[in-house]
């Protein structure tokens, strides 16, 4: 979900108790058209929520509304008003009819599940849930703000090499940790991808369209986001609504490869194109973001590696962290930067990647000798 403050004010006299909370949750967590999933007939397994994860819903104050999707809203708040612990706190949607209230309690449940299953300084975390009245979950609040948002105030500015590629190796290790307990994150963005206060890492939110890996035979195409989804979630011939598609861990992969270029570029993907034709030039064309000649050739290659046609050529997110673990060592150490008023260092790339460019005819590293290897051998 994304950040997007609406409320005024701090907790204060803003805060809600949970008695109150309907007065929130009914004017702003409606199940609208735009809220079901776009293959909403397909019911989830229910499974319980063990007893163990769920909280006192007395204990939980709601603040200002700081995030909002197409599953719910996010607000600020408080756990155990007493130790002052402040964390966010996810409302769900309901559902409007006993099979989407099924589902979405499916949904979840299956959340919660994910987010008990995995631990990891770079995963979001889990404070606990709630049933009734309704369904929330509670987790750490980040102060910092979404990377999208953190892009966006810099622009037309690029990241500090560095800074990008630490911020790369954060996602890669949160999405390896994921990869290794059998779960597939299907939305992996720079919306769901929150900065720490010191906006020094970077930590992955939003597991509602997470999956185990175990069911993706079961999963259904065209979910997550657009603009970042690999081509095999589109099928060139359109699926009939609730139509099942078989694919794998790498479609995070290809979508890791975008959020890595927009960290180099520090521009929006597919610029110029609305999220159905980017989806289109992506699944139909084989369009992919530009390279410019000034990116360091091992991240060109990574990209190029990340977002091949072929899901079976993508490396892993093992892979993944040891090509940029690699390239981060060949890297001279950043030189001190004054900060501006927000706090944020000015993010000059262009000096970084001419060095890194130089050295085009060294050594290259692991991955991009495995690409170029596995690309040699798919030749007929």
């Amino acid at each position: 979900m994304s950040g997007g403050d609406e409320n005024r004010g701090g907790m204060g006299a803003d805060e809600i108790r949970w008695q109150q909370l309907n007065n929130v949750v009914n004017d702003s967590v409606s199940l609208e058209s735009h809220s079901c999933d776009v293959n909403g007939i397909i019911p989830d397994e229910p499974f319980e929520i063990d007893k163990k994860l769920l909280i006192d819903p007395t204990q939980l104050l709601v603040g200002p509304k700081i995030g909002e999707g197409a599953h719910g809203k996010v607000y600020k708040g408080r756990y155990r008003p007493h130790s002052g612990q402040f964390v966010a706190i996810k409302v769900l949607n309901g559902g409007c009819t006993p099979e989407e209230k099924a589902r979405l309690e499916g949904r979840f449940a299956r959340e919660i599940n994910m987010m008990t299953k995995v631990k990891h300084e770079n995963l979001v975390k889990f404070i606990g849930a709630c049933k009734d009245p309704f369904m929330v979950i509670a987790t750490e609040l980040l102060p910092g703000m979404s990377l999208r948002k953190y892009l966006t105030s810099t622009r037309p500015r690029r990241l500090d090499l560095h800074v990008a590629v630490n911020y790369a190796l954060d996602i890669a290790r949160a999405m390896e940790c994921l990869h290794a307990n059998g779960i597939i994150h299907r939305d992996l963005k720079p919306d769901n991808l929150l900065l720490t206060e010191n906006q020094k890492n970077v930590k992955l939110i939003d597991f509602g369209l997470a999956r185990e890996e175990s069911v993706t035979e079961m999963m259904t195409a065209e979910t997550g986001t657009y603009r970042w989804m690999a081509p095999e979630l589109y099928s060139t011939v359109t699926l009939r609504r609730g139509e099942k598609k078989h694919y794998t861990n790498k479609v995070d992969v290809y979508s890791f490869g975008i959020v890595l270029w927009e960290l180099l570029t520090n521009r929006m993907p597919f610029e110029g194109m609305s999220n159905l034709q980017a989806a289109y030039a992506a699944a139909f064309k084989q369009a992919r973001p530009d390279l410019s000649e000034d990116m360091p050739p091992e991240l060109v290659s990574l990209m190029q590696s990340c977002w091949v046609e072929d899901p079976k050529m993508r490396p892993s997110f093992a892979q993944i962290i040891q090509t940029l673990s690699e390239f981060l060592l060949t890297l001279a150490p950043p030189s001190p930067e004054p900060t501006d008023a927000a706090g944020a260092s000015p993010s000059c790339m262009e000096a970084s990647m001419s060095s890194s460019s130089a050295r085009a005819g060294g050594k290259l590293s692991f991955l991009r000798q495995m690409f170029t290897t596995k690309k040699a051998g798919s030749k007929p």
